[in-house]
């Protein structure tokens, strides 16, 4: 359970990183 919560959260703050990047640089997504 707690590896879990672990790869859960690595991939949640992924998620918000490359949102982040997306909204910053949109010309590398393109």
């Amino acid at each position: 359970m707690n590896s879990f919560y672990m790869i859960g959260s690595i991939i949640v703050i992924g998620l918000i990183v490359y949102l982040f990047i997306a909204l910053l640089k949109p010309e590398l997504f393109t």
